[in-house]
């Protein structure tokens, strides 16, 4: 498997792809509310929740939360706008669809986007 970071880097443009697809589905089409309403998901207190919503409800597959953590801990990186536990949770999240990704799971992201959306 690759760097964590790297897997992040990659899934946190592939999430972000799915959401502004969701988004534009939606019929919002100012910029300004686009902008607006994705940062109900991408913000990492958004993805912290997020996160926090699939594992409760235990939606995703042991494989994954392992590549969930693999992520989560991966060291680098900080943000201006969140704690670093919550940081780090939206690291493993971007790092597990980097690598669904990069296996081609694109099924599987699907599931994952189609439950997000949900919350």
């Amino acid at each position: 498997m690759k760097n964590a970071l790297a897997m992040a880097y990659i899934g946190d443009a592939v999430y972000e792809v799915y959401v502004r697809e969701h988004l534009l589905s939606l019929g919002i089409v100012k910029v300004n509310d686009l902008q607006k309403e994705s940062l109900n998901y991408v913000s990492a207190n958004s993805q912290r929740r997020i996160v926090e919503h699939l594992i409760t409800n235990n939606l995703l597959t042991e494989e994954e939360m392992e590549i969930f953590k693999w992520g989560r801990n991966a060291h680098g990186g900080k943000s201006k706008s969140a704690d670093i536990v919550t940081y780090r949770i939206a690291t493993g999240l971007e790092a597990l669809i980097g690598v669904l990704y990069s296996n081609n799971k694109k099924d599987r992201i699907d599931q994952i986007m189609e439950e997000v959306f949900k919350i």
